[in-house]
């Protein structure tokens, strides 16, 4: 039987997620057979301390950015034995755990039948989210829908692969943001096709999955807008010769 293993980056300098993952915990930890998290060197000691209580293997890091973060989760992940990897910003899987567990745990059981799989939103799901999320990622996510031939939602935070994929991406990924950058590493580059799915769990909860900083409106619409064209630009060009 596969060995699924969970990936997840966190950045969290206020322990805001403590509590909730103290009350998941067990489940999470029963869900696959290996589990690493990379987590920045400025997060709260509290939420380091709790973490290495639990089942994770955990590797503190300097902060540098979310491309940075996921790189070293999947090198850290292939240390480990497993033969298909799950990736999930932590607070997306906090609340996928929290209010869909069973569908989460269905999901688990179905990745190694995919080399790759882009993990999105129901419209449900993406309805839930703030007005500036959902408009800027319309584009990034048709931009990286017609480079793969298939409608996609890629900016949800979540995807699956298989070991041959993850050492693929360990070698390739280089760049600041990468929900569409691996995808089209292991298209392009892997030659393995890319499957998508649309779940519910991965739906927002301003609690755990907001910002914790405060910034004017225009500045989170000019933030989101600017993730969308890093995101866009990677898919665009990631695998293709110069």
């Amino acid at each position: 039987m596969s060995k699924v293993a969970l990936i997840v980056v966190t950045h969290d300098p206020n322990g805001k997620n403590i509590e909730l993952f103290n009350e998941l915990r067990v489940h999470i930890e029963s869900n696959y057979s290996e589990l690493f998290i990379t987590i920045s060197e400025e997060s709260s000691t509290d939420i380091i301390e709790t973490i290495k209580d639990s089942k994770f293997n955990i590797k503190i890091i300097p902060k540098n950015g979310a491309g940075a973060a996921r790189r070293e989760v999947v090198k850290f992940g292939l240390s480990g034995q497993s033969d298909y990897f799950h990736y999930c910003d932590f607070d997306r899987l906090l609340t996928w755990c929290k209010y869909y567990p069973n569908e989460l745990k269905t999901i688990v059981s179905d990745i190694p039948k995919y080399d790759y799989l882009i993990l999105g939103r129901t419209e449900r799901a993406m309805n839930t989210h703030p007005i500036e999320w959902v408009e800027t990622e319309k584009i990034t996510n048709k931009i990286c829908s017609i480079e793969l031939g298939n409608v996609v939602d890629i900016t949800a935070g979540s995807c699956s692969f298989s070991r041959k994929s993850a050492e693929l991406i360990n070698k390739f990924s280089k760049e600041k943001m990468t929900d569409a950058e691996w995808a089209m590493i292991a298209k392009r580059i892997g030659g393995y096709q890319v499957h998508y799915l649309p779940v519910e769990g991965l739906e927002y909860h301003e609690e755990t999955n907001g910002l914790t900083r405060k910034i004017s409106d225009s500045e989170k619409w000019f933030s989101r807008l600017r993730l969308s064209l890093i995101i866009s630009e990677s898919a665009i060009k990631t695998g293709l010769k110069a």
